[in-house]
Order: structure tokens, then sequence, then C-alpha cells
């Protein structure tokens, strides 16, 4: 198999960074050793079939996106991303790893859920890839099919307080699938927005003449966010179920994981780039000729961008900086402007919910560590070494140390980034949620399981290159 050898580099971990060489063997690495240093008295750089220069570089393992949706029918359509798009686009931003969903909607089999998704999945996936399950529908059946998920490599399930009629479960089907998460040791997953509220404050602003896309973000208020993360707090304590909120935007609601963690309850949070970055404001004032103020569209999701003047940006970061938030992942549910977005042409509530950013997560994340949002380590933390530890992949993923795939990513931080639709836009979109963010670094290469994916501006990948991840319990757990 082939030896490659980074060299010159600095090896980034989540607790410290260290001027290293990183050998490579087949899917694997083999070794991190001192600079110039010989191995069984081998020249090291003499006998490997590949030397990579990283001098003056960052050498981090490969990025984690530990939520994505790929090809997901939602709101009369279907995310634009299929596997092989998504995950190529992913591994030119540095992601080496993707989580994404496979669902069961009302009225479905569990297992037959699953069995879609493997089936969209499999001979496509261009970086490695495993699957939380979506439950839509609980019912006893259901519920003996979680039990299952484990011996599957599922050991996350995700539940949604919101979008009544399609996904949601109410307290009851929450609890009782709880009960399977604090047994089996299933990791649960929550949307936690009040979704029948919400549905009520959308139809009377769109009664009221309150169609713009705007008004999505007016009609799931913070407090829809706040409401429900301290109800699935409350649920997770009585049954004794480890949770982990999604997509949290509201500052409020990071203020209900950090009581609930601070009494030293199991509680989790995620957020994403998009409520880092934008903002309710910024979707107000978007405006374009073709468009008009349905510009707006294009940062509708689902929780909502959130207000600059109250501060939830700041907080965000805030929360990443003390561990209140543990990870970054995109929620990535890509559509077009074009025979997608404007499904919601003149009502917000038909407008598809979802942003592209699975090739831009690890840039935009570096960008904190320019500006001193973040440091260096917490890059590498937030982004990689923390969701393999959350999904019961670390030490495989994650980490770059001896046995480890070799998921590795170097990263120029003299380099730049142009982000746009006609720059570095590799995901299955007519439009850009980031055009014209400029990024003070660059991914320059990237290797999934020893194998160069990208090396500069050149593409080596190919579809099937990914392999399905059977995960292991969270190792997360306090």
């Amino acid at each position: 198999m082939a030896t490659t050898l980074i060299t010159g580099g600095t090896v980034v971990s989540a607790t410290g960074r260290a001027a290293a060489d990183v050998l490579i063997d087949g899917e694997t690495i083999r070794a991190v050793l001192e600079p110039g240093s010989t191995l069984l008295g081998t020249d090291v750089a003499a006998s490997v079939d590949r030397v990579i220069d990283a001098t003056g570089k960052y050498v981090i393992p490969g990025g984690i996106d530990a939520h994505t949706h790929m090809q997901l029918p939602f709101g009369g359509t279907e995310a634009s991303d299929t596997f092989e798009t998504g995950t190529r686009a992913a591994a030119w931003g540095g992601t080496t790893s993707i989580i994404d969903f496979a669902v069961q909607t009302h009225g479905q089999r569990i297992e037959d859920g699953l069995a879609a998704w493997h089936a969209k999945a499999a001979g496509n996936c261009a970086i490695d890839y495993g699957f939380h399950q979506i439950v839509g529908d609980v019912n006893e059946a259901s519920l003996e099919a979680m039990k299952k998920l484990p011996d599957e490599g599922i050991t996350s399930f995700k539940m949604f307080m919101a979008y009544p009629g399609v996904f949601y479960s109410d307290d009851a089907q929450i609890l009782k699938a709880m009960q399977v998460s604090r047994d089996t040791g299933l990791l649960t997953m929550m949307h936690a927005e009040n979704g029948p509220a919400i549905d009520v404050l959308a139809a009377q602003l769109a009664e009221s003449g309150k169609t713009d896309p705007y008004y999505h973000g007016i009609a799931r208020a913070w407090e829809m966010e706040e409401e429900a993360t301290h109800r699935a707090i409350m649920l997770a304590k009585l049954t004794g179920a480890p949770l982990y909120i999604v997509h949290v935007s509201a500052k409020q609601a990071v203020e209900q994981l950090a009581w609930a963690r601070d009494k030293g309850q199991n509680v989790f949070g995620e957020t994403c780039p998009q409520y880092l970055y934008l903002s309710l404001e910024d979707q107000l004032g978007a405006r374009s000729d073709e468009w008009g103020a349905f510009e707006g569209a294009k940062w509708v999701c689902s929780t909502p961008l959130r207000s600059r003047a109250e501060g939830h940006q700041d907080s965000m970061w805030q929360a990443l900086r003390t561990n209140d938030l543990q990870m970054v992942s995109t929620d990535h549910c890509p559509f077009c402007m074009k025979d997608q977005k404007e499904l919601g042409l003149g009502d917000f509530r038909k407008i598809p919910n979802g942003i592209g950013s699975i090739e831009h997560r690890m840039d935009l994340m570096y960008q904190g560590v320019v500006t001193g949002e973040i440091t260096l380590e917490r890059w590498v933390e937030l982004t990689s070494t923390t969701p393999a530890r959350m999904f019961g992949l670390y030490g495989t993923k994650g980490v770059i140390q001896p046995g480890a795939d070799a998921d590795i990513v170097v990263y120029d931080p003299n380099g730049h980034t142009s982000i746009g639709l006609d720059k570095t836009h590799h995901m299955n979109m007519d439009y850009s949620a980031w055009e014209g963010y400029e990024i003070d670094g660059h991914v320059d290469t990237v290797l999934s399981r020893g194998k160069v994916l990208v090396d500069g501006n050149e593409y080596l990948g190919a579809k099937g290159d990914g392999r399905f991840l059977k995960r292991g319990l969270t190792q997360y757990l306090t």
C-alpha cells in the first residue's frame, strides 16, 4: 500500500500544536514524528511513495460535519445536493466525514426509511458517511426498531418539536423515545421549536399580508426556541436520557443549555455558521433586481436567522468559547432559488427551509480564529474532534495519531479564499448563501483515508471513495 509523509507543517489538535511530520501507511496514520527524524534508522522522506510539503501550514484532522441533509424531501421538493455532489463539495472545503439523517416518515417503518437512505448514499459518496435516524412516527413498532439501531451503527436519533403534520412529535411521544435513549445509550437529538405555536403566528402574519421571507424569522420567534429547549431539557432530565439540541440560534436557548449543564445534566448543543455570521437584519435588507424582497428567501432556514441588534451572534461565539455549545455543524440542506425557494413566492410558509454551507464551514470557522473569536485549537475541536467524540467516531476520526484514519487537511493560513457562486462554489445550488465572503486562509490538500482528494485547485477524488461509518455510542458523556 502507498505511503505518504506530510512534512514541515504544524500539527494542530484540540489540545495544542507542534511542529511534526505525519507518516501515512495506506489508509491510516502510522506515526507522528519530530521533523526530519528517522524511523527505525530509515530516512522516512526518502523511503515513502509521496511527500507533501506543508511548510508554513497547519496539518489538522479532517473536518466532520455531523448534521447534513442530502436529497432530503421537504416542502414539496428535495434538497438539491445529492450524496455525490454534496460530499464532493464537502471535500473541497476540508470536510472528510459527514453524518446525514435517514428519515422515517409518518406511517413508515424505521427499517424501511434507513434502507432508503443507504440506497441513496451507497457508492455515491466522495467521503466517509454515517447516519442519524429521524424518528417521525413514534409507535410501539418504532420504539422496538430504535433498540436495534446500535447494531446497525446508528447511535443517535432526531425528533422534532416543530413541523406539525410532517415530523412533529408531542411530549408523550418524546418521553417514550427518550426512555429508549436512556436504556440503550442512543443520543437524543432535538429540533427544539414550538411548532404548533409557530404555525399560529405564521398564519396570522400571512393573513395580515406579511408574506415576505423576513417574516419567517418573525414567526419563529426566539421565545419559541427557548421554550422548546427548556421543555426538551426537562423531559431528558425526567427520563435520564442524554440530549443534543441541533442548530441553536437564540441566546436564550443557550442559557437553557448552560443552566442544565451547570447542574450536571448530559445536555449538549451545536450551532451553525449562519447563526454566527448572518442576521435577520441582513435578510430584511436583501434586495435584487430579479427577486426584489424575495431575495431574503436565500437565507430562510429553521431555526431562523436572529437579530444582530439583540446580540444573538455574539452570544453564539461566546458559547463556543465557554463550551456551552460544543460543536459547529452546517445543517446543510440546500435549495435553488429557481423552482425550489420560489415555491414560496407570496407566502413565506411555503419556502423550503435550508441553507447550503457544507463547502465553507471549515473556512468560516477559521475566520473566527483570524478575528480572535476562537483559538486555533478550538477550531479543530469544534469542527472535528468533538463531532468525533459526540457521535462515537473518536480514535478513528477527529484526531491525528497512530492508528487513526488518515483523514487530514493541510491548511494554509497565508492563503486566501473568496467565496461566491463564480469562485469556490461546488455545491449544487444556483446561488451562494455566502456570496462575497473573504477568508484569510485556504484549504490546500485534503486526504481521506490516505487518498488525496484535493490538491491545490485540483480535485482527485471519485464517486464511491467514501465508506459507511458504523458508529459507536457517544464518547462525550460526563
